[in-house]
């Protein structure tokens, strides 16, 4: 039976839910059709949820209204504030879902409450699609928050010097509005998941007392609650906290002889895994770490590798597996401070120090620490809770699925360098590069990236900029573009450093050329001349086409390092934009910014 395909921008449904109803309706004949409209049609007349086993309260008055407000690089954000909304809603609460993408200064015309979910990217900065919110909100037009109540919490990685940073600034400018704090803010590392859960509750506790009600009142049947890693993985029942076995069906280096870097080309099997995904979304790998490496750390501590931490857990296979035992954080810093009691240390933790405690650690691990501030007879576990556990790494997916079905494919490239006399690897990337062979199984689940999505309209031109492995992503755009016949215009952009030896995915690049689904393609090698070229070089080369395009509609992707690169990209946008359109400066970052607003300038930076 024919039907159009769902989504969630033609929708109510999220990308995975449209995804999963997509593929149980298209088996269905007609008959089989009207007795499952009747079937869902019985259930809502009855007020009857499907799972409707758990009870929760119904604490608040029906006038008590909650705006969740969410900002969101990558997905995880909007997954924390979905799962506050469908909470405060299943509480009896008139609970509105906002993006800071969609608000305006009418949404704080009265005063309301407030619960606001925002990460941090980079060096303290909000999300993309927020920054015409912070304009707002920093500005001379901001809105009074006066009667106004709000609590915040913010995602983000304490491995960064500004962590939890736009969390913290909305906090402290929604009190400086006349804002009440009603609850304390909560700010979340990359475990998210716990810190985040025990927010939810309580703020909405909290907003059930200020309603008059009790917070553990009568209960009805409801929905149950459903965890906040079953936001994105809804109909299986593989997620972070219970990934799925995959087998590593090939790995293949793509460099050429003579490069000094080892990209590897993943292939993996989700047979029987029931996930699901689309072009733009993320892996999430749960890597270990390196042996060799955390040998040397009970080496260093004088511990024992077989130590009993209890339940049947030593502690070498916990170090491999559940803490992270490289990256540097304050945190960590702070507590090896007090357990080693170092003036110096202290001293590079204190305000003043600040410029001076980031260079240090620069290029340092945990383990430079332990021998630079060595503590003696220390308890295992009073090292293991100065740790946090080991984060998973995300990788953009690069294959569609469509064209591999039960398969998901990896760019991986192995980070090695050497920093102050040792050499340092990366934890996901050598596990993956160097310790992982075909047929080996992989702990794996699939991140929702909503915000770096192909165009629903497939006649939409599009413009890739992805040097190095920041190409995944489009390698997955232009196989499903070929999958599904879309007519849009490919523009693709790609830099590495030789043409001979790290040409990434060269072959399938000029094959789709040759076929023409790959309308044009530009590439920048920097170390094959004396002068040193980018991709944000070709694009300013291409300044009047690259114009032309965007004017016809055309949607723009960066993917890659978000340090240096996407910035440079951004800021040769500009230039094209004021160049060819013969405006200001000002005019020409507002032309780029409101791409943003409109979807179409979307990035996936890291």
């Amino acid at each position: 039976m024919s039907y159009a395909p769902l989504s969630d921008t033609n929708s109510p449904l999220r990308a995975e839910q449209a995804i999963q109803l997509n593929q149980a309706l298209s088996g269905l004949n007609g008959e089989q059709m009207t007795w499952l409209s009747g079937y869902l049609a019985g259930l809502t007349a009855q007020g009857i949820a499907p799972d409707a086993s758990h009870s929760v309260s119904i604490a608040a008055s029906e006038a008590l209204e909650i705006t969740v407000l969410y900002g969101s690089q990558t997905g995880n954000a909007e997954g924390v504030a979905q799962q506050t909304y469908e909470r405060a809603q299943a509480r009896g609460f008139k609970a509105r879902l906002l993006d800071m993408a969609e608000a305006s200064k009418k949404d704080f015309k009265q005063a309301g409450n407030f619960l606001v979910v925002v990460s941090t990217q980079g060096e303290g900065e909000p999300p993309d699609t927020a920054e015409g919110f912070f304009e707002l909100i920093d500005g001379r037009k901001a809105p009074k928050l006066e009667g106004a109540r709000f609590s915040v919490l913010g995602l983000g990685d304490s491995s960064y010097e500004y962590f939890c940073h736009t969390g913290k600034h909305l906090d402290e400018r929604f009190a400086a509005l006349g804002g009440e704090r009603i609850h304390d803010r909560q700010d979340c590392d990359v475990d998210y998941e716990d810190a985040a859960e025990a927010w939810i509750e309580s703020v909405l506790d909290r907003f059930s007392e200020l309603a008059g009600a009790s917070a553990a009142p009568e209960t009805v049947a409801t929905p149950g609650q459903i965890p906040l890693t079953a936001v994105t993985e809804s109909a299986t029942p593989f997620s972070k906290k219970n990934p799925f076995q995959a087998e590593v069906l090939d790995s293949v280096l793509l460099n050429g002889r003579g490069s000094d870097k080892a990209t590897h080309h993943l292939e993996l099997s989700l047979e029987g895994s029931g996930l699901a995904y689309e072009p733009g979304d993320a892996l999430g790998i749960l890597p270990q770490n390196d042996p060799r490496y955390v040998d040397e750390l009970l080496e260093t501590l004088r511990l024992d590798a077989d130590h009993d931490l209890g339940e049947g857990r030593r502690l070498r296979e916990a170090l491999l597996g559940e803490f992270e035992v490289t990256t540097l954080t304050r945190p960590f810093l702070n507590h090896w401070a007090e357990l080693s009691e170092a003036d110096e240390l202290r001293r590079l933790l204190g305000e003043e120090a600040r410029d001076e405690l980031r260079e240090w650690m620069h290029g340092r691990h945990i383990i430079d620490v332990l021998e630079h501030f060595p503590v003696t007879g220390l308890a295992a576990e009073d090292f293991l809770a100065a740790l946090r556990k080991l984060p998973p790494r995300l990788y953009s997916i690069a294959s569609s699925l469509e064209a591999n079905p039960d398969e998901v494919h990896l760019t991986v490239g192995a980070v090695r360098y050497e920093t102050h006399g040792r050499q340092r690897n990366g934890v996901t990337s050598t596990y993956l590069a160097d310790r992982i062979q075909p047929g080996d199984r992989v702990p794996v689940y699939i991140d929702r990236n909503k915000n770096f999505k192909l165009p629903t309209d497939d006649a939409t031109p599009i413009i890739m900029v992805g040097p190095g492995t920041g190409v995944a992503p489009f390698r997955a755009f232009l196989q499903q573009r070929e999958e599904t016949g879309a007519e849009g215009k490919n523009w693709l952009f790609f830099g590495d450093r030789r043409f001979r030896s790290d040409f990434l995915y060269q072959a399938e690049w000029l094959n789709w050329r040759g076929k023409g689904l790959l309308d044009r393609l530009d590439v920048a090698f920097s170390r094959d001349q004396q002068e040193k070229v980018y991709v944000q070089d070709r694009l300013r080369e291409n300044a009047r086409d690259l114009y032309a395009w965007l004017e016809a509609g055309a949607h723009v992707y960066v993917c890659g390092d978000g340090e240096r690169m996407a910035t440079d990209v951004n800021q040769a946008l500009i230039d094209v934009v004021r160049d060819q359109g013969g405006c200001s400066e000002d005019a020409a970052a507002d032309y780029v910014r409101d791409l943003q607003k409109a979807k179409r300038y979307q990035r996936d930076v890291y």
